[in-house]
């Protein structure tokens, strides 16, 4: 089972966000954890390749459990680690190779294209301070299937 981490970086009422541009969706910034690596140094590392910047003090808001099935047979699954943080040093890079960095406002995040999970999961860990717990099901074009979260609602 794959592992990442991510982080939601909000400072002056905005989101740095990643736009993918297979999708065109956007996305928190980290990636895959590498072998012997804390999830926290999964982030750490993982913000710093794709955005230059230095996290402080990201703690986590969230774990996640996403499958993928084409028809009823799982093809895919991956665990994903949510931070959030509000202090961050450096500047921002020109270049990502991932996709397009975005500091987007707040209140908008809800209306972008993304994953479904993904919107959930931004309305939880910008509207609360509880610990998200979830899974989520998905068919192979991304279409949402099933989902749980824990708490249900912010």
């Amino acid at each position: 089972m794959q592992r990442v981490t991510n982080c939601i970086l909000l400072h002056n009422d905005k989101v740095l966000l990643l736009k993918k541009p297979r999708r065109g969706w956007y996305a928190s910034p980290g990636g895959k954890m590498e072998d012997g690596e804390s999830i926290k140094e999964s982030v750490l590392r993982e913000y710093h390749e794709e955005t230059e910047l230095q996290l402080i003090q990201p703690e986590l808001a969230g774990v996640f459990t996403f499958s993928i099935f084409h028809e009823a047979k799982l093809v895919q699954e991956w665990m994903m680690f949510t931070f959030f943080c509000e202090k961050y040093k450096g500047e921002l890079t020109d270049y990502c190779r991932e996709g397009d960095l975005e500091w987007v406002p707040q209140y908008i995040i809800g209306e972008l294209p993304m994953a479904e999970g993904d919107r959930k999961i931004f309305e939880h860990v910008l509207g609360s301070e509880k610990m998200l717990y979830g899974s989520f099901q998905y068919t192979e074009d991304f279409d949402l299937i099933d989902w749980r979260l824990d708490p249900s609602s912010p």
